[in-house]
């Protein structure tokens, strides 16, 4: 290989997250409703294969070609019957990792009240929608239970081949989840981990939120 081949391999690569298999997206939908702002959530259909009875935003994945608006524009149409013209997008938020080698892209977007009041839910995706005031996420501090990522490695790894015959001090990690209930609702998960991170002083260094 030359240096010619190997900068042509990358000259229009675009910078992304290594391990990545998947991309979805996400609409964060946010609703003047009575003269305050709330966030619009739905309930999967308890015949989904996964996550039934889950609450979420409405996304899923991205198709070819597709950028992440584009994709929670056309789920959250599939799925709550809202036009695109009704909703307008307003910023990227933050990416979050999974750890089914999946990307989650959430997109702000204020959604049209009218839209709400009218909107059609696919019966066979969504159980029910509700609304839950966006200053609830801020005020309300969510439980949130901590747990420990250990790296179980198979006793047939060479040691010997890295240099450590004795074994290696793998570093593990922890993982976050945020907890809110609200009206019978638990609201938990990736959809919690947004608005923790995006809606309240960035949760996991807030001295009030709870724990578990």
């Amino acid at each position: 290989m030359t240096i010619s081949e190997l900068e042509g391999r990358f000259l229009d690569h675009i910078p992304g997250v290594m391990g990545v298999r998947t991309h979805y997206a996400v609409l964060v939908p946010v609703v003047e409703w009575n003269g305050k702002l709330h966030l619009l959530f739905e309930v999967r259909s308890d015949a989904l294969r996964r996550q039934p009875g889950e609450v979420c935003f409405p996304g899923g994945r991205m198709e070819e070609g597709e950028s992440p608006t584009q994709c929670a524009l056309r789920e959250t149409e599939e799925e709550l019957g809202i036009p695109p013209s009704s909703i307008r997008p307003m910023a990227r938020l933050d990416d979050v990792f999974m750890p089914s080698h999946g990307l989650m892209h959430p997109v702000l977007a204020q959604v049209d009240t009218g839209a709400v009041v009218n909107m059609k839910a696919s019966a066979a995706e969504v159980k029910e929608t509700f609304l839950v005031p966006a200053d609830f996420f801020r005020d309300q501090p969510p439980l949130l239970y901590t747990f420990p990522l250990v790296p179980r490695v198979d006793d047939d790894f060479p040691y010997d081949l890295i240099g450590f015959p004795e074994g290696y001090p793998w570093r593990g990690g922890t993982h976050q989840v945020p907890i809110w209930t609200y009206k019978g609702h638990a609201i938990w998960g990736l959809t919690a981990r947004i608005l923790l991170w995006n809606f309240t002083d960035r949760g996991q260094n807030s001295p009030a939120a709870g724990s578990l």
